[in-house]
């Protein structure tokens, strides 16, 4: 597959474009073209909509992926989904791993034992941290999910069909797109998201480099089918890990039935017989038939792109960042940095925005995906001791600080000198970190079901009436105010009676007074000019 990506400083016009490409003379149009059908690039989809953004998908196969590879689903992006609405699909497709939940480790799949779960700091109260709960859907399952959903609301999906050509002007960028049976079309659109994976032509068409420690090792991991669901009935696991000189490497369920991974260092070249009979030494069960489906050899490193956007062109999931999967972020992250972009997006295109808010994304996503991809690259691939010590003495994240991202210190933030802690999950309304969640009356709602998905929204509560008063007052600006009355929010927000917090669609809190102010609405018109220009 070739791309060829450039910029152009004039354009020819679409007429003579089009009379030089040998294609019709006007193109169609979307506000945002999707490079990418997978996990980040159907998520891509479903947020546009969401914000009422039209988008074009186009994705060069033909169909969904065939690989389980992506399985965790954490928190903070089921909390997406929920945002979504969706997160009621998404466990249900989840539902065959939904007591596959723990780690194993032993000599062999027959004695292996489940190992105690207790991150650093002992285990959290799951319902006070997140109104959502993680789950595992392995990737060949989601996507379909995902696909149907994000056609449903809107989204226009172009499987089978490969852009070859992106030509970016002032104004926007011209796709050319080779569909099904190869018809050429050309497609106009303000605005590109590159989703199309680590080995990125778009990125690499655009010339953009990658930093980080490069390849850590090379894997092999095994698909394959077997009768396995009696054999670990009672220790049914996520993973587990083999310590066995023989066949050493890990199990990972992929429906906790038939369709199973394992995933071992590359070494020589094996038929699928002898991948077969080395997953037989592994599972350490006489008479259990291996079906090897396919075998995938990949390399665990950390690459991570020098620049998330340029000009009208942004990077996003593997081709933005490649990480070690030993903390489970690497689909997470980039679902997670698609989010951030869309709702930016929809500003800018209604006119609510500066197109300034779009470098934003890179200043945020960049510092993000990094500690992710650092911090994946560092851990152990040793169920034993992964949250223990690192490889390099490179100080360990608290895991659930790695669900909920690290704090975005520039961007479409205004900071307050606050900062979050890592070593703990530490969200407490600081400017650039998730809203804390706390559950509304009843148990049913959580404060962050009160956000705007497409607005700014500024809580306060019963004493902040003056800010309530001076928002209806700043004309043209896309705010909503919610007056909190639920007893402690206040507090675990950082503020005090009177005081407010500015939230971003995202969740993400962008702006706190402490307390209040002398000419709310001067503040607070200073604050969102700030914010989106």
């Amino acid at each position: 597959m070739m791309y060829n990506v450039h910029a152009t400083t004039t354009s020819p016009g679409p007429a003579g474009a089009a009379a030089a490409a040998g294609h019709s003379a006007d193109p169609a149009s979307t506000p945002v073209l999707i490079v990418g059908g997978g996990l980040v690039g159907l998520c891509a989809s479903l947020f546009l909509s969401q914000h009422g953004v039209r988008s074009a998908l186009a994705e060069r196969r033909t169909s969904t992926s065939p690989q389980p590879k992506a399985r965790r689903i954490n928190m903070r992006t089921m909390e997406l989904f929920r945002q979504l609405g969706i997160d009621g699909e998404v466990t249900k497709a989840a539902a065959a791993l939904a007591d596959w939940q723990g780690m194993a480790a032993g000599p062999t799949l027959a004695t292996a034992e489940r190992l105690p779960f207790s991150p650093p700091g002992g285990n959290p109260d799951w319902a006070s941290t997140s109104p959502a709960a993680s789950c595992l859907c392995s990737q060949d399952v989601l996507e379909p999910v995902l696909r149907e959903l994000a056609g449903q609301r809107g989204g226009d999906l172009r499987f089978g069909t490969e852009v070859t050509d992106l030509a970016g002007d002032g104004d926007g960028v011209t796709a050319t797109l080779r569909g099904p049976g190869g018809a050429v079309t050309r497609l106009r659109a303000g605005y590109v998201i590159a989703a199309d994976g680590a080995r990125s032509p778009v990125r690499e068409r655009l010339g953009i480099p990658r930093s980080g420690r490069g390849a850590l090792s090379r894997l092999v991991s095994i698909y394959f089918r077997a009768g396995l669901a009696e054999v670990v009935r009672g220790r049914e696991f996520n993973l587990c890990q083999i310590e066995n000189p023989a066949a050493p490497g890990a199990f990972a369920s992929v429906d906790g039935d038939q369709r199973w991974l394992f995933s071992t260092p590359a070494g020589p070249d094996r038929s699928p017989e002898q991948y077969a009979q080395l997953i037989g030494t592994a599972i350490g069960a006489p008479g259990i038939g291996v079906e090897v489906l396919s075998v995938l050899e990949w390399e665990s490193g950390m690459f991570v792109a020098d620049r998330l956007r340029a000009g009208r062109i942004f990077l996003a999931g593997d081709a933005a960042h490649v990480m070690p999967p030993y903390a489970a972020l690497g689909a997470n992250t980039g679902i997670q940095d698609v989010h951030n972009l869309a709702w930016k997006l929809a500003l800018v295109l209604a006119g609510d925005a500066a197109a300034g808010l779009l470098d934003s994304y890179h200043d945020e996503r960049h510092p993000a995906s990094w500690f992710a991809a650092e911090q994946s690259s560092v851990r152990r691939f040793n169920l034993r001791t992964m949250n223990a010590a690192s490889t390099d003495g490179t100080l360990l994240a608290d895991p659930l600080t790695l669900v909920f991202g690290r704090q975005y210190t520039s961007g479409a933030v205004i900071g307050d000198g606050a900062t979050a802690a890592t070593d703990r999950l530490d969200l407490h309304g600081q400017p650039g970190t998730r809203l804390p969640h706390q559950w509304l009356a009843r148990g049913q709602r959580s404060i962050l079901d009160l956000l705007d998905h497409g607005r700014l929204t500024l809580l306060t509560g019963p004493a902040g009436a003056a800010w309530a008063l001076a928002a209806p007052e700043l004309a043209g600006t896309r705010l909503e105010v919610v007056m909190v009355s639920q007893p402690g929010w206040e507090q675990a927000c950082g503020i005090g009676p009177g005081g407010a917090l500015l939230v971003r669609p995202d969740q993400i809190v962008a702006w706190r007074s402490p307390g209040p102010a002398a000419a709310p609405r001067a503040e607070l018109e200073a604050a969102i000019a700030r914010l989106l220009g």
